[in-house]
């Protein structure tokens, strides 16, 4: 197969991929993902949640009951009791890391007001929108480690142009079970730029569930 035949082929599969399996997992957890303080929160949240040893479909769920209960900003987060929240993380089905959870969760709203004035679009303007940097000041929430930060960034390129394009290990993984290029440039050729953010959270996808294409 030449470069022209292998190069049109894989932008085949990543269409599919994106019309079939490239819902990201903001869209998943009822976020409207916007560059504004309210939905970066929540998508803050949801990395925080998906950084646990514990499902997505958990997390998502979670993530979910987290917001329908109103805490969409970390003002009003911070307005509910640890027991609300370790409740409402119960609801979810987040209840092995319910407790501890409830106390990052207060935490991480706790850093977000005081340090950035809750929006944070402010860490973004902090680090100069470099990736690395967003990265390591993502990592001073407590329960936000590589793989957390990594989460956020890879949602957040959606609305964030500047770090795009973005990936990280599971986005490699599922680009090569499926035979598309797994370096970063490669993958950024196959879709338009705001589509890459749904791109790499279908390769998740496919990285986490092998099975996903069967058939």
């Amino acid at each position: 197969m030449n470069a022209r035949t292998a190069g049109s082929e894989h932008r085949r599969i990543a269409r599919g991929l994106v019309d079939e399996h490239g819902r990201t997992f903001a869209a998943e957890a009822s976020i409207t993902l916007r560059d504004k303080p309210a939905p970066l929160w929540q998508l803050l949240v949801l990395s925080l949640l998906l950084s646990t040893r514990i499902s997505s479909d958990t997390a998502l769920s979670t993530a979910r009951e987290l917001f329908s209960t109103g805490w969409r900003t970390p003002q009003r987060l911070r307005e509910s009791t640890w027991q609300e929240r370790v409740d409402a993380l119960g609801r979810g089905g987040y209840r092995r890391y319910d407790e501890s959870t409830a106390t990052r969760l207060d935490d991480a709203a706790a850093l977000v007001i005081e340090r950035w004035k809750g929006d944070l679009r402010r860490l973004r303007d902090e680090a100069d929108g470099d990736a690395a940097r967003i990265s390591t000041l993502l990592q001073e929430f407590t329960g936000i480690g590589p793989t957390g930060a990594s989460i956020f960034l890879r949602e957040a390129q959606q609305v964030w142009p500047e770090v795009r394009p973005f990936t990280d290990t599971l986005v490699h993984k599922g680009a090569e079970s499926v035979g598309l290029p797994e370096d970063t440039d490669g993958l950024a050729e196959l879709v338009a730029g705001n589509e890459f953010a749904n791109l790499a959270g279908a390769l998740v996808r496919v990285a986490q569930n092998p099975g996903l294409l069967d058939g």
